[in-house]
């Protein structure tokens, strides 16, 4: 169990919450206690060993071998380059590329390549795409009103930056979750602290701090905490004591007492001239905006439509909001005070709770931290990316490996607990876990340790014929390689780049792109849907505007595709495009343009079809 230096909180009058019991059996979860240290399986026939060349391998292998299953034959070289080039950086390669593998026969052509397309800076847009869907980042507020969040996509480059840079794991959630805590002078921390402002926010007539919403705020902040980072369905306690999983009522709002000062904060980034230009435009507005509203207060009912669309009338002659950091801060004397409760409505309020992380993970007894407590949030993240925590690494390889195999060693990437699935391979994740915080939480190196193995590079094909199929139809063991779809932001980029006309510019505020107008219309506030008249519409999906709306969400992003959801499981519906995707990866003619790809009409369609990767 981790162990913790805590002082004992003392609170006024009011009741404090005990602290919950685990008995043995709770905390013997799998995935509660700590990582083993397991032993790299070995293999005495010359052609296990000639396979099984990495640890990975070696634990595959073993598990197949006791199903009395044999692994596929390698891909072909053409197949294999195009499957990494989607996996790491969302691409396809060129036809140069392609010849350039196929033909090289060194030992290293393999290593070289995956280090060459590590080094890309499409690498951290592609994998920090996946991130920003794990954290659910937006560039709108959601709800009714739907307000843009202007500054936000400085969060969507911090996350690009980071992977790129391969900023080690640990630090990243630290930045991420106190980054105003432990460098408040320093932008890209202060950026990072974003994360805490990613959820949805519900403004009640342009209030946001009304109990109710700040309550959503920081129901918000915990439970991302728990799916995210944790890989537990934590929020399912908000209301009472978890159903399966060892969390009482107690613990998630002892974690929520974490957030119990933090507050949005805009950081300004702009001149004192910007800022007095700025006025110069706006005060006229506001001017009138202030006659309006007091108008508005002895206006009959009938007049009150037009006065508040001569009122939005004038918020879109408002200029644009200055530049400013996205971020948040601690506001001591805004603390809300943290108490259970009934059924997860902030007027019933029952006993007060100070800081603590779930009971079931802390030796017994630990106790919790007082609520006035300094930086609060280092002390969470602290805890969280301690080495001996048993979840947080355990997590994150399991994401990677999902992502490289459509399936991850424990199926339900957000739920680690009773109710998930248990691991295919355990001792494997608890070796990427060890080797991933043995690399000082290098998340390139968990790459290179897939990517260099036998069970990635195995074939997808399946033989009419098969005991793996009659055995394992699902494929959970790996016996082979699995097909998958590709998604629509690698099926848009793949067209632009097959086209020659992929924009590489990186980095800076977000694109909004043609939609339909009835889409546009659904909005409370349709003016507030600009697109840019000349905008560099070809840039990486990435870059387009990612709005909370639904309905935006999939037009914009995944245009006919279902949206990602953020459930344990996400029930998977073939799109149109999708379907009409060809299966197999030969039979490409392409003419090399100025961008290595060429020329146009069904080559460039060909170039993008789902192939056995």
């Amino acid at each position: 169990m981790l162990a913790m230096t805590m002082c004992t909180a003392t609170f006024a009058a009011e009741s404090l919450a005990p602290l919950g019991a685990y008995t043995s059996l709770e905390r013997r979860h799998w995935a509660f206690r700590p990582r083993a240290h397991p032993v790299i399986p070995k293999f005495s026939e010359s052609a296990d060993q000639n396979w099984a060349t990495t640890p990975l391998d070696a634990f595959i292998l073993a598990r197949l071998k006791k199903e009395v299953l044999q692994p596929s034959a390698p891909a072909d070289r053409a197949t294999l380059i195009r499957r990494v080039c989607f996996d790491l950086v969302g691409l396809p390669p060129s036809p140069a590329e392609v010849a350039s593998f196929v033909t090289d026969r060194s030992p290293d052509a393999w290593k070289n390549l995956v280090e060459r397309l590590l080094a890309s800076p499409h690498y951290g847009e592609h994998w920090g795409q996946h991130w920003l869907d794990v954290v659910r980042f937006s560039e709108t507020d959601g709800f009714e009103y739907d307000t843009h969040r202007h500054d936000a996509w400085r969060y969507r480059d911090y996350v690009i930056r980071a992977f790129n840079n391969d900023k080690p794991y640990d630090r990243f959630l630290l930045e991420q979750l106190a980054g105003d805590e432990i460098a408040p002078q320093e932008d890209e921390d202060l950026i990072a602290a974003g994360f805490n402002r990613l959820g949805p926010l519900r403004k009640n007539a342009g209030n946001q701090e009304v109990a109710s919403s700040r309550n959503e705020v920081l129901t918000e902040m915990t439970n991302i905490v728990g799916s995210a980072l944790l890989g537990v369905t934590l929020g399912c306690a908000r209301c009472h004591d978890h159903k399966f999983d060892p969390f009482r009522q107690s613990d998630y709002y002892r974690l929520q007492a974490y957030f119990a000062a933090v507050h949005d904060r805009d950081v300004p980034k702009f001149t004192p001239e910007e800022q007095a230009g700025w006025k110069a435009q706006a005060e006229p507005v506001e001017r009138e905006m202030k006659q309006l509203r007091q108008a508005m207060k002895h206006a009959k009912d009938e007049e009150r439509a037009e006065f508040e669309k001569k009122l939005e009338d004038l918020e879109d002659r408002m200029p644009p909001p200055l530049p400013a950091l996205f971020s948040v801060a601690d506001d001591p004397e805004k603390r809300t005070a943290i108490h259970l409760l009934a059924r997860g409505d902030y007027r019933n309020q029952g006993d007060a709770v100070g800081m603590r992380p779930p009971g079931v993970l802390l030796p017994e007894s630990a106790p919790e931290l007082p609520a006035d407590t300094g930086d609060p949030r280092t002390s969470l993240a602290k805890w969280i990316v301690d080495p001996q925590n048993p979840l947080t690494a355990r997590v994150m390889v399991n994401r990677i490996w999902q992502y490289h195999f459509g399936r991850g060693i424990v199926a339900t990437p957000n739920d680690f607990g009773r109710m998930g699935e248990r691991p295919t391979h355990p001792e494997l994740l608890d070796y990427l876990a060890n080797e991933f915080v043995a690399s000082g939480y290098s998340v390139k190196h968990i790459h290179r340790l897939i990517l260099g193995s036998n069970t990635y590079r195995q074939s997808s094909a399946v033989p009419e014929k098969s005991a793996g199929l009659e055995k394992d139809p699902d494929n959970k063991l790996l016996w082979r390689f699995n097909r998958r779809r590709l998604d629509a932001e690698e099926i848009r980029d793949a067209m632009l780049a097959v086209a020659g006309n992929l924009n590489p510019e990186a980095g800076g505020p977000s694109l909004m792109v043609p939609i339909e107008k009835e889409l546009v219309n659904a909005l409370y506030k349709p003016s507030q849907w600009q697109v840019e008249r000349q905008p560099p519409r070809s840039r990486r999906a990435q870059r387009t505007f990612t709005a909370s709306y639904s309905g935006f969400q999939g037009a914009l992003r995944r245009r006919c595709f279902p949206i990602r959801t953020h459930c344990p499981r996400q029930p998977f519906r073939p799109a149109p495009q999708q379907c009409a995707l060809p299966t197999q990866a030969r039979g490409q003619h392409l003419v090399p343009g100025a961008s290595g790809y060429g020329p146009v009409g069904e080559n460039r369609y060909r170039a993008t079809k789902a192939l056995p990767v």
